[in-house]
C-alpha cells in the first residue's frame, strides 16, 4: 500500500526536465543568433537561472519523495488499514467502551492532528480517528471530494472495519461539515455530535466582498505553503523540526509525515467546498440529540493581525453567530469558547477537549439531563 503515489512528483520533475531542455535550446539560439550583447547577456542571465531554479525543484521534489517513502516505511501506520471500495484507508481505534467516538480531522489534516486527545478519550471510551483519502495513511482517491462522498465512505470504513454504533461524531473545521452530513444520511446510530471551531455552510455567503476576497488570498498563500510542500522545500530548510508538545519518536513522525502532504488532496477538496456547503446548508435540526460546541478565542483572532480590525471585527462576529446557530441543531446543545486558543483547539486546548469532551460521553453514556443546555460560556 503507497497512500502517497509517485504521480505529482513524477510529474512536477518532467516539468522541470521540459523546461531545462527549453532553456538550453533558446541558449544555443543565441549563440548563434544575430542578437545585440545586452539582450544575449540578459536573456542567458535569465536562462541560466532558470534552469538553476527547476534543478532544484526537480531534486528537492525527488528528495521529498524519497524521504516520504522512506518515513512511511518506519513509521507504519497506527491503526488498520481497510479495503475500502477498491481503495486502502486507514483507522486507528483506541480504547474501549460505548459509544464510540469518531473523529474527523479539519481540512489538510490526517488523523494525527488527534494525537493529544485521542489518548486520553481513550482512557473513558472507545476512540477512532481516521484518515480521508489522500491524507495520512489512506489512499488518493478520484474526485468529486464533497461531503455526501466523504460521510459514505467514513460509513463504509466504519462497516468494513466492524465499527457499529452508538456513534458520537467530532469533527474540527471543515470536518464539522462532514459530521453534519454523516448525521443526516446515517443518522440511526447518531448518538452525539461534537464541533470543534467547525466551519458552517453558510459562513462564506454572509462574508462582505472585502472579507471574502481576504479569504481567497489566504487560501492562494495555503496552496502555495503545500506546494512548497510537496516539493520538499520545506524538508530543504528543516521546517519538518518534531511537533512541540510530544516526545520526540511521536513529535518527529507528526512532523515528517506531515511534511509530505499531497497537494491534489487539498484541492480536490478546495473544489468541492461549496457543493459540501450545499449539500448540507439545509440539513438538521437533529431534535434532542446531545450536541457539544467549540469556538476559539475571538479576542485572540482580533489581536492575531491576520485581517485588518474592521474585517477582524466582522469575521469573529460572524463567526459567533454562526456557532450561536449551531446550538439551533438541537435542544440539547451547548456552546464553550476556549480560551486563549485559536483554530486548532486540538493542539491549543487538549485540556479542554479532554476534559469537556469526556463528560459529554459519560452524560450520554448514563442519560444524564443538564439544566444548562442553550448557554454558551467560556473555559
Amino acid at each position: 500500500m503507497n497512500p502517497h503515489p509517485l504521480g505529482l512528483p513524477i510529474v512536477i520533475v518532467l516539468v522541470a526536465i521540459l523546461l531545462i531542455a527549453l532553456c538550453i535550446r533558446r541558449l544555443r539560439r543565441l549563440r548563434h543568433g544575430d542578437f545585440s550583447k545586452g539582450r544575449r547577456i540578459t536573456e542567458r542571465v535569465l536562462l541560466y537561472f532558470a534552469v538553476f531554479i527547476c534543478a532544484f525543484l526537480a531534486c528537492t521534489t525527488l528528495y521529498n519523495a524519497a524521504a516520504l517513502r522512506y518515513y512511511r516505511a518506519i513509521y507504519p501506520p497506527p491503526g488498520k488499514i481497510y479495503r475500502v471500495n477498491g481503495y486502502d484507508m486507514h483507522l486507528y481505534c483506541t480504547g474501549e467502551g460505548s459509544p464510540t467516538l469518531i473523529l474527523e480531522a479539519g481540512w489538510g489534516s490526517n488523523s494525527a492532528a488527534w494525537a493529544k486527545v485521542q489518548p486520553e478519550l481513550s482512557k473513558v471510551t472507545r476512540v477512532c480517528s481516521y484518515d480521508r483519502a489522500g491524507f495520512g495513511w489512506s489512499q488518493p482517491q478520484p474526485p468529486p471530494r464533497d461531503a455526501d462522498t466523504i460521510a459514505r465512505q467514513l460509513h463504509d470504513l466504519l462497516q468494513e472495519a466492524d465499527v457499529y454504533g452508538p456513534l458520537v461524531l467530532m469533527g474540527h473545521s471543515a470536518g464539522g461539515i462532514y459530521i453534519r452530513d454523516y448525521a443526516t444520511h446515517f443518522p440511526t446510530d447518531i448518538v452525539g455530535l461534537i464541533f470543534v471551531d467547525a466551519a458552517t455552510p453558510s459562513f462564506e455567503d454572509r462574508e462582505s466582498p472585502e472579507l471574502r476576497a481576504t479569504d481567497n488570498i489566504s487560501r492562494s498563500f495555503f496552496y502555495a505553503f503545500a506546494a512548497a510542500t510537496e516539493m520538499g522545500l520545506h524538508r530543504v530548510v528543516g521546517s519538518c523540526a518534531p511537533e512541540p508538545g510530544f516526545d520526540t519518536p511521536t513529535g518527529t513522525r507528526i512532523a515528517q509525515l506531515q511534511c509530505g502532504i499531497l497537494l491534489s488532496s487539498f484541492w480536490n477538496e478546495y473544489l468541492a467546498d461549496r457543493q459540501s456547503d450545499e449539500e448540507t446548508i439545509n440539513t438538521g435540526p437533529y431534535g434532542d440529540l446531545p450536541v457539544l460546541i467549540f469556538t476559539r478565542d475571538p479576542k485572540l483572532e482580533q489581536q492575531s493581525g491576520r485581517l485588518p480590525p474592521k474585517l477582524a471585527l466582522e469575521f469573529v462576529t460572524l463567526l459567533e453567530q454562526e456557532h450561536e446557530g449551531l446550538k439551533r441543531l438541537s435542544t440539547r446543545s451547548r456552546r464553550i469558547i476556549a480560551k486563549g486558543s485559536r483554530h486548532q483547539i486540538p493542539r491549543d486546548r487538549p485540556d479542554l477537549l479532554n476534559r469537556e469532551v469526556a463528560t459529554f460521553i459519560q452524560q450520554i453514556r448514563n442519560n444524564d439531563q443538564r439544566t444548562d443546555y442553550g448557554t454558551t460560556t467560556t473555559e
